[in-house]
């Protein structure tokens, strides 16, 4: 059969491009732009540049023309206010072209036209007008249907030129299409029917009867009959969605035969249409697919079995603590062979009773209503697996009268079926333990699962057996008997592991090694068994002070180390060590009635600045805790120059403290200016520490560390505070006070009476304190839905609210339009890169359309040339921030920029 040429029209992608088409011939759709600005030719040709088109640019009437009779375009983009030769008369001298008097023409102008302008514009051929600022989308958009429709045009000539042949070539295919239908559904051993627009039967083949020659299947009667009550009116919205849309689809059911049994159906419906195209039969095919089903769920039933016996098996030979081993078996024993429930339980010293260990899967408290003891034959559904080491298995909890006691609590949450397995060690088979396990359906459990699972149950015994032994063996190995903290040898490799885990996540490690002072005097004085003690006691208050297993040890002869990963920056290494070892010896020790009081030195040793393994960091810690026996220091650091690093960070921090209390910080102010107007419309406060022994300090210099220390909360409510006095001596002198934005840092935001605070640094009136708060992208994103209560209970307050930095983070459009804020200030990265990078700047005309278009307005950050500004305004942007205007102002500069503008 001859197929008709056809090019394929694709839709837009996602990023709003089109992939290329190519006519027969190989020639490319192209848009024609006129325009006299180029900086508009540009944004116009970066809008559609993505849409694999030829674009053509002219700057003025006279190049379209001559542009016209090189080739044809599917669109032309025309300016209306053009010098010489405007785009009315462009367009007269267009359409007295025959080679272009149909192309169309779309009138790209800044500001709406009269009526008559349009009229004329129509008059003379126009599709549509377009008004800046331009919407990207809606220009692209607009130019894709008549890039379509120039297609279209071209396929719709070889269309007709194939169409009679195919007519004679499917009408002998139809006849012999018939022919063979007939032959195949009187053969097959499928089930055919023919059904009607109602679901009626107008055929049905053979091998249909023969299945149901007890049923009435006569012409007309309904086809939903035969299928069962829980699937029928599924198959029925198949069918009506077959007729709506003329596509069947391949579906599942279940027939009911004469006897109440069910057979298993597979079906395949194709519509049948009319000559006019509606659809007016349906020809379903359905086969038996029965025993596939039943095979099919039992390969699945036991591949999910085998699922659970290799990760449990996998789990036994990299988990070597029990607890750890309980909970990932019963974990894969859900998710891997779906049991409804699974958990673990265990037996306590005398027998007696069963205390569940770990659980995994929909337990919602059952275990709490079950009775789990031996005592007078109570545990009727778990003794025989634990008094005769063999499994117990339940296949119908609803009628077994082993689960009476427990069985509506049990059918409430869906158990069906049940097995218990025993968990058994050493060589007596002594029982420790039970495994659970809960299934949806009935009859779960046959011999060829109960197999593997008995396998499985086997495999955690053993676990548990070898774990006993090798823990007594491991514990002298790795283990001080007088502390009971790890050695040397174990601390060494859990040290290694700490390093490989900050190694891989780029983190810092800090190794401590300290010395009690007074340790080898108390040996000699007061003998070994005092000093025995003495360590007891110190190991005692580390671990009392949350210094846990995997980060301490006893390395011998009076020494302890410690770990500390998941540093953010060193000053934390001697505020741990100040807090945690220091105070926990502080007290005194009492040793046989005597009362000691000792102190330690410490060196410190870090990664992967000291140290790449655990050798080197144990050897420089061990040098750094000698130079600090010798100089008298309480600890040093192994690195002199962090020594230097550390002291400057606790001394600036300290200062810091200082200034917040004695109220060290100003504000300084920067203008927010209108574009068109070059008026103050708003000024942002920056803070500035004036420090006695610094200087004035920027912000970027303190302001982390006042978030790192918390200090920010108090220093946030002050900035609040100090704008809304400002602001009111602005009014009180008869200035036109703008408004002031403050910014609120992540920390503030963040804390639970942020309302609150908000409200006491500037009163119940927000409004009338003349504060707006400005807030970055990023901290909006975290936790959206929190942060919208919150915005919204600003805004009740009369605050405005402005994304700051906009563009630099991540914004979600759908909770963008849910923000109660009024202004996005986009950032400055974007727009000193603008008048060079034509993305960036579409990206910056983009985001003011986008916020436009959510009635917000912009404010454009780090405008520092008269070039940006000029731009801007061309885009429609609102505001601007920047040196162009001024630079950051204390109060009194401000003060008298002011007083100009009066």
């Amino acid at each position: 059969m001859m197929d008709i040429p056809k090019i394929e029209i694709p839709a837009l992608r996602a990023d709003g491009t089109t992939p290329r088409i190519v006519v027969p011939g190989g020639e490319r759709a192209g848009v024609l732009i006129v325009d006299d600005t180029p900086a508009k030719l540009v944004a116009l040709g970066a809008i559609v540049s993505g849409m694999e088109l030829a674009i053509v640019t002219a700057s003025s009437g006279e190049q379209a023309l001559r542009q016209l009779l090189k080739r044809d375009f599917a669109v032309i983009l025309l300016d209306v206010n053009m010098p010489t030769m405007d785009g009315f008369e462009t367009a007269t001298l267009i359409r007295s072209r025959p080679r272009s008097e149909h192309t169309p023409i779309i009138f790209v102008t800044a500001e709406a036209n009269s009526e008559a302008e349009r009229f004329r514009g129509y008059t003379l051929g126009a599709v549509d007008f377009i008004y800046s600022p331009i919407t990207p989308e809606i220009l692209r958009a607009k130019v894709q249907v008549f890039v379509d429709l120039f297609y279209l045009q071209r396929q719709v000539l070889l269309h007709n030129e194939h169409l009679e042949s195919l007519v004679a070539q499917r009408t002998a295919a139809l006849n012999e299409t018939q022919e063979l239908f007939r032959a195949i559904v009187e053969n097959v051993g499928d089930l055919v029917a023919v059904l009607d627009t109602e679901g009626r039967r107008v055929y049905n083949s053979p091998s249909y009867r023969l299945l149901f020659r007890d049923k009435d299947l006569r012409q007309g009667s309904s086809s939903f009959t035969e299928i069962h009550a829980d699937d029928r009116e599924r198959i029925q919205k198949v069918f009506q969605k077959t007729m709506e849309t003329g596509i069947g689809e391949r579906s599942e059911f279940r027939f009911v035969l004469r006897d109440g049994s069910t057979r298993s159906m597979e079906a395949d419906g194709r519509a049948i249409r009319d000559v006019d195209g509606k659809v007016s039969k349906v020809v379903v095919v359905s086969r038996d697919i029965t025993e596939r089903k039943r095979t099919e769920e039992k390969i699945k039933r036991l591949n999910r079995i085998y699922a659970v016996l290799s990760g449990i098996s996998t789990a036994i030979v990299r988990i070597h603590e029990q607890q750890e081993l309980f909970a990932e078996a019963c974990r894969i024993a859900v998710e891997y062979g779906q049991f409804r429930m699974a958990w673990i339980g265990w037996l306590d010293s005398k027998g007696e009773s069963v205390t569940p260990v770990a659980k995994a899967g929909f337990e919602e408290g059952y275990l709490d209503k079950i009775s789990l003891t031996l005592k007078d034959g109570v545990l009727d559904a778990y003794g025989p697996a634990l008094r005769e080491k063999t499994p117990v298995v339940c296949n119908d909890i609803g009628a077994d009268p082993l689960m009476a006691r427990w069985r509506e609590a049990a059918l409430q949450r869906g158990y069906r079926s049940m097995v218990v397995f025993p968990l058994v060690v050493g060589a007596g088979d002594k029982v420790v333990g039970l495994l659970a396990l809960y299934a949806s359906e009935k009859d779960f459990f046959d011999a060829e699962e109960m197999r593997l699972l008995a396998e499985t149950a086997g495999g955690i015994s053993f676990a548990l057996d070898h774990m006993e032994k090798e823990e007594r063996l491991n514990y002298l190995a790795y283990y001080d008997v007088i502390t009971g903290l790890p050695n040397r040898v174990l601390f060494h490799d859990r040290l290694n592991q700490h390093l490989l885990a900050a190694s891989q996540n780029n983190s810092t490690v800090a190794l401590l090694e300290f010395d009690l002072e007074q340790f080898r005097v108390i040996n000699d004085t007061l003998g070994r068994q005092a000093g025995d003690a003495l360590l007891k006691q110190v190991a005692e208050r580390l671990r009392g002070a949350g210094l846990g297993a995997n980060h301490l040890a006893y390395t011998g002869a009076g020494r302890f180390a410690v770990v500390l990963d998941n540093l953010q920056k060193e000053a934390d290494v001697a505020h741990i060590l100040e807090s945690l070892i220091n105070d926990s010896l502080r007290r005194a020790f009492v040793v046989d009635g005597t009362e000691l009081r000792i102190s330690a030195k410490a060196g410190i040793a870090l990664f992967p600045a000291d140290g790449a393994d655990a050798d080197s960091l144990l050897r420089n810690a061990a040098a750094a805790l000698e130079k600090a026996r010798l100089s008298g220091d309480k600890y040093l650091f192994y690195t002199s120059d962090l020594n230097a690093r550390v002291t400057e960070n606790l001394s600036l921090e300290n200062k810091l403290r200082q200034a917040v209390e004695k109220e060290e910080f100003v504000l300084h102010y920067q203008p927010k200016v209108d574009l068109e107007k070059r008026a103050i419309v708003g000024v942002e406060a920056l803070i500035q520490w004036q420090s006695p022994e610094l200087g004035l300090v920027p912000p970027l210099k303190f302001i982390p560390l006042l978030e790192e220390t918390g200090m920010i909360l108090e220093v946030g409510a002050w900035a609040l505070r100090r704008a809304v006095l400002d602001h009111r001596r602005w009014m009180e002198m008869g200035l036109a006070a703008p408004r002031i934005a403050v910014n609120v840092s992540t920390i503030q935001l963040r804390q639970r009476e942020f309302i609150n605070l908000l409200r006491a640094a500037i009163g119940e009136d927000g409004s009338a304190s003349g504060i707006d708060l400005e807030i970055t992208e990023s901290l909006i994103m975290d936790n959206v839905q929190d942060n919208i209560t919150k915005l919204q209970a600003v805004r009740d307050m009369g605050i405005g609210i402005a994304i700051d930095d906009f563009g630099t983070g991540y914004s979600s459009l759908a909770y963008l339009a849910k923000l109660p804020v009024q202004t996005i200030k986009i950032d400055r990265a974007f727009i000193i890169t603008m008048l060079k990078d034509p993305n960036a700047m579409l990206l910056v005309q983009t985001m003011i359309s986008l916020a436009h278009s959510l009635r917000l307005k912009v404010v454009a950050e780090g405008v520092d040339e008269e070039e940006q500004a000029t731009m801007l305004r061309l885009l429609r942007c609102d505001e601007m921030q920047g040196y162009l205007f001024s630079k950051p102002l204390p109060f009194g500069e401000m003060e008298a920029m002011l007083r100009k503008q009066i």
